[in-house]
């Protein structure tokens, strides 16, 4: 099975790479961390590393704003899929619908409720269906959750990019390139020699955070539940 990816060339000598955590339909941190990110729009790289939806308020509008973006700047705004997107395929198909609810789908549907019932934009559909697993740029791998350690880069299966865990960041060895990654919610930023831990729990009450390439530099922004 061939994975829907990204790989891109080394980037030119001065263009930063930022990459975002875990959203998770917190909305106001989004846009207070994109305030802070001193991004040159149009030739820095903006990445998001997934789980865009679900259990916090405002899960639409975070689409929304990843889809503006990306439409200004479709070579240089990266979103990533995450297991929640793919949860929410999977529900959209009539597939895993207690699941989804169970993750925090419920929040989510709540933001498509119109008169005369559920209401999902097509867009909104064909975005998240179109997400790659992963961005491949220089020295570094984004991907949602991480990779099997087990397994080369080019032999990741779907499963691992958007769920594993313990068994990627425990990992004693060392990877061929840096791994940016969220999925895992950390106090804070995690960052090693060759992985960084992006998600800082935003929609469980901690922070939205960001890191500047090749800086390594860390940005926050408080979650706001409104």
């Amino acid at each position: 099975m061939v994975l829907k990816g990204l790989t891109k060339e080394e980037p030119a000598s001065g263009t930063k790479i930022f990459a975002i955590g875990d959203i998770h339909g917190c909305y106001f941190a989004l846009k207070t961390l994109l305030e802070k990110l001193p991004i040159e729009w149009g030739r820095d790289y903006l990445v998001f590393l997934g789980d865009y939806i679900d259990r916090g308020p405002n899960s639409r509008k975070v689409l929304e704003l990843l889809i503006e973006l990306k439409k200004i700047y479709p070579e240089k705004v990266v979103p990533l899929k995450g297991n929640h997107e793919w949860l929410f395929e999977r529900y959209l198909l009539g597939e895993d619908i207690e699941i989804f609810l169970y993750n925090g789908g419920y929040e989510t549907l709540k933001n498509y409720l119109e008169e005369g019932g559920l209401k999902i934009p097509s867009e909104h559909i064909t975005f998240i269906k179109e997400l790659p697993l992963f961005l491949e740029i220089g020295p570094y791998f984004f991907v949602h959750a991480g990779i099997n350690p087990k397994k080369s880069l080019n032999q990741q299966e779907e499963e691992d990019l958007l769920w594993i865990r313990q068994s990627f960041y425990f990992y004693e060895g060392k990877f061929s390139k840096k791994i940016i990654f969220g999925h895992t919610p950390f106090p804070e930023v995690l960052i090693l020699e060759d992985r960084i831990g992006l998600d800082t729990g935003c929609v469980y009450g901690g922070k939205l955070s960001a890191v500047e390439l090749p800086e390594e530099k860390i940005y926050h922004s408080d979650c706001r539940r409104s």
